[in-house]
């Protein structure tokens, strides 16, 4: 059986000892958009950062990759916020990227919750939002006004929040009993809880937490924090990152080689050098020692602690310790899939499709898990991002693709974990296959003329997941949001160990803006006072 042939899109520049350009401010494992939203960040201070990435094409999640005349991205399959200059996320994007990353928007429904045979859309603009659950739900309008307020109670909570994650041990304690004190009693508390305290409509729950799988626990899992971020983040309308996902890499390089940075590809770091109980640098797979006063990771928290910190290194036992309270995040499968047609040709829309048996998540992923050949699929999202992104047709005409992501743990795939990617085998082909046809078989369900259109289509496993992305169990999203997680105080950018730090998805939440988030942190707490201004051009305009 022959590998598949590799992506040509290829962002970033191949690792060669003799390429580097040092000394360097800081070094940055890691090229996913945590990691480049610190490197850019630190440029725009003056600072020359080298950032290490062990794939081909920089980008981490937000990487995109062609086959056959096809081009998918892995990761982003939609943002929030980026419809008015004065959020958040969009002046972090417009800073790192010097305003050249540009948005399209989705359709007014960006999300599309199937329950059954019955969906509710959820629609862009708080009011419209509002009026398309009450249309829906009619006898639900002073529930779906409280969780609206619940929505803004929590957005008012996260700069205590937020400002924990950088301020000196001796102020971030006292700050988060204040913060504790002045927040609303759900603040963190499970989703489903918190929403059961509001209605006891199920089938309104399961609409409001139809997003569950941007996080990737179903609501009796996960904190209310997370759930408003993503509710909120949503709320104004989904965007697409026009010419695809790697546009973001692509427009956030250059702003880091301002400085004379730079972002290497195949650059595999085997772990990061600490002497005199400090980090002094990384070695690299080609035994070339780099050094820096900084080292930032953004390899996530078990990569960083289990696999590039020296055994001998201080603090190596707490940290040792500090895993055992996390947890590694849902791994999913993703079909890719290419059409000879164009988008509008198909009909395909820039809505987002969220796909349920019914409205009880918890159940259905129990008995999926425990039979996931006799039991539904319990979460089916399929993503349009040929309809999505308007150059699309120009770069690909007359082609279109779609994306069906779904559960699929890692301990199916385990025994296949050791063999060469592209070479796995019949058996692990068939396993794949078998599931593919179950994604297909959603997919004609609510397009039924699309059945015999198909061109092209691959499944990537978690094992893919590892192999691209280092995540071992391949997670998707760092560390599971669970309440727990978010009374963590290890979990921010400075460490234990003088020059060293952390950034990305691990350190605040996932998704694209909250890993962004974790960059322009650790940026801050890296600078000290001299970040201040940048914290307050980002949070306050």
């Amino acid at each position: 059986m022959s590998s598949p042939k590799p992506s040509t899109i290829r962002v970033g520049k191949r690792y060669r000892e003799n390429r580097l350009n040092g000394p360097y401010d800081a070094i940055i494992i890691g090229s996913g958009i945590g990691g480049l939203t610190a490197a850019a960040c630190m440029s725009k201070m003056g600072k020359k950062v080298v950032v290490f990435e062990q794939h081909y094409t920089a980008g981490g999640f937000t990487h995109s990759y062609d086959r056959d005349g096809y081009e998918w991205d892995v990761g982003v399959h939609y943002i929030g916020d980026m419809g008015a200059d004065h959020t958040l996320g969009k002046r972090l994007f417009d800073h790192i990227t010097d305003g050249q990353l540009h948005w399209a928007p989705m359709d007014p429904a960006y999300d599309r919750i199937f329950l059954g045979d019955k969906h509710v859309d959820l629609v862009a603009g708080p009011e419209a939002f509002r009026a398309e659950l009450i249309k829906a739900f009619p006898e639900e309008e002073s529930a779906i006004d409280t969780y609206l307020d619940y929505l803004r109670q929590v957005s008012k909570a996260m700069p205590g929040i937020v400002l924990g994650k950088v301020l000196p041990d001796l102020l971030a304690g006292p700050l988060s009993k204040l913060t504790k004190r002045r927040a609303p009693d759900f603040l963190n508390k499970p989703t489903r809880e918190v929403l059961e305290s509001i209605t006891n409509n199920q089938d309104l729950i399961a609409v409001l937490a139809g997003q569950w799988g941007d996080n990737g626990l179903p609501p009796a899992k996960s904190s209310f924090i997370i759930h408003s971020l993503i509710a909120r983040h949503y709320l104004h309308g989904g965007y697409y990152p026009i010419g695809g996902a790697s546009e973001m890499a692509k427009t956030i390089i250059p702003v880091i080689q301002q400085s004379g940075g730079e972002v290497f590809t195949y650059a595999d770091v085997t772990n990061i050098m600490i002497e005199k109980g400090k980090a002094a640098g990384v070695r690299m797979a080609d035994g070339a020692e780099v050094r820096a006063l900084l080292v930032i990771s953004n390899a996530g928290v078990f990569n960083t602690f289990n696999k590039l910190l020296p055994k001998d290194a201080p603090s190596w036992d707490y940290y040792q310790d500090k895993l055992t309270t996390v947890k590694r995040s849902m791994a999913s499968n993703c079909l890719y899939i290419g059409l000879q047609d164009t988008a509008e040709n198909l009909g395909l829309p820039k809505t987002n499709y969220w796909i349920y048996p019914g409205p009880n998540y918890e159940q259905q992923e129990k008995d999926f898990m425990a039979d996931p050949d006799g039991t539904d699929i319990p979460l089916t999202y399929i993503s349009f991002p040929s309809a999505k992104d308007p150059s699309f047709v120009e770069r690909y005409p007359g082609r279109a693709t779609i994306e069906i992501v779904a559960p699929g743990p890692f301990e199916w795939y385990e025994e296949w974990a050791d063999e060469t990617w592209g070479k796995r085998g019949d058996e692990y082909e068939a396993k794949k296959e078998e599931y593919a046809q179950r994604l297909l078989a959603k997919l004609y369900g609510k397009f039924p003329h699309l059945d015999g259109k198909i061109d092209y289509y691959e499944l990537s496993t978690p094992l893919s997941t590892d192999y691209f992305c280092r995540y071992s169990e391949g997670e998707i999203y760092g560390l599971d949001h669970t309440p727990d997680r978010f009374e963590l105080d290890w979990l921010k950018p400075k460490t234990r160990i003088p020059g060293l730090y952390l950034t990305g998805q691990d350190i605040m939440t996932c998704g694209v803006v909250g890993a962004m988030l974790g960059g322009l942190l650790t940026t801050v707490a890296v600078s000290g006072f001299k970040g201040l201004p940048l914290a307050k051009k980002m949070f306050v305009g």
